[in-house]
């Protein structure tokens, strides 16, 4: 072979040799991966109990910060309004020091530019001893009488000012700590946001009632959402909310929430859904109670024979388990 063509050929082998190494490589890697060897662990998102453990956590760490924050601004308040009482206190002992101030700095300067008055003149070139040494006496004690006042009332006025002072700078501290703990509170609260956003969407959480999993109607959701709202609103015969239900009142009004219009009566809601077992009902379902023939009550299911509902006058709406009624009649799923 001609020297140039075997150069040629040399500088071809490792070229080739590189290329059948990376594919044995690569080829090795997917049986690797097929059988697992190099499966890289997928990640799990976390569950509904994970989450909702991270928000009671989070509750526990911002509960000392809500009980400190309340009390920093019970206390800033309290002394706001002393540092307000004071600063009405000095108004007038300002006032009241100022003109005794202008009117002894008004004597020294008109003895200073005029010299002594006339009658202070008149009174020293008198010939009677007696009565120079008793205006003397008299002068010096309205002088005094004068120094006197003006030092109480300075003396006054600094024990205000000090006071008002040590307050004011205890209100920048308060408020200063105020802030503190709002910023902590505001970044605590989107944490607990965030905790409650990455809830799946067909878990249903909510204050007044137990969170509930699984609701895969997003009318079941809303339906949910708006009857445990009303927790604590009384009942009310006859009425159909915003602010008090009877029992087919209150359904009415939580599936109206998400589109869906049932009409104002036990009997026609039991009409207007599908019939439903124990076993095959869901969150968002209605729950009636004494028999088909005779209906005299209906709640929303939430699950786990839990139920939100407005029981009767004197109590309001509220969760229930559903064996609290006598009398289950059947399940119906409205929409």
């Amino acid at each position: 072979m001609p020297p140039h063509r075997q150069d040629s050929a040399r500088q071809r082998r490792p070229e080739g040799l590189r290329r059948a190494a990376h594919g044995l490589l690569a080829a090795v890697a997917a049986v690797a991966v097929s059988i697992g060897v190099l499966a890289v662990p997928a990640y799990a998102e976390p569950t509904v109990e994970e989450i909702e453990a991270a928000i009671d956590e989070q509750w526990r760490e911002m509960e000392p910060t809500i009980a400190q924050y309340n009390k920093v601004r019970a206390k800033l308040k309290a002394n706001r309004e002393k540092s307000a009482e004071l600063a009405e206190k000095l108004a007038p002992l300002r006032q009241k020091s100022e003109v005794a101030r202008k009117r002894i700095g008004g004597l020294a300067s008109q003895y200073y530019i005029d010299g002594p008055s006339r009658e202070l003149g008149a009174l020293l070139v008198s010939d009677d001893p007696n009565e120079i040494s008793e205006e003397l006496a008299l002068l010096n004690r309205v002088a005094l009488m004068e120094h006197k006042q003006l030092e109480e009332v300075l003396a006054i006025r600094k024990e205000y000012e000090d006071q008002k002072k040590k307050l004011d700078e205890l209100i920048a501290a308060q408020d200063k700590q105020e802030s503190e703990l709002a910023a902590r509170k505001k970044k605590i609260d989107a944490e607990i946001k965030r905790l409650k956003d990455s809830l799946p969407v067909t878990t249903v959480s909510t204050s007044q009632c137990p969170t509930i999993n699984g609701v895969v109607s997003e009318a079941a959701r809303t339906a949910i959402r708006t009857a445990c709202a009303q927790v604590g609103d009384p009942y009310v015969w006859g009425a159909t909310g915003p602010n008090s239900f009877d029992c087919s009142g209150l359904t009415q009004y939580a599936y109206k929430a998400a589109g869906i219009y049932l009409t104002h009566y036990t009997g026609a809601q039991w009409n207007e859904g599908r019939a439903v077992s124990h076993s095959e009902a869901r969150p968002g379902d209605l729950v009636f109670f004494s028999s088909p023939s005779n209906l005299h009550h209906v709640g929303l299911y939430l699950g786990n024979n839990q139920m939100v509902h407005a029981p009767r006058a004197g109590k309001p709406v509220m969760v229930a388990n559903i064996y609290y009624m006598s009398g289950i009649a059947g399940f119906r799923r409205p929409g």
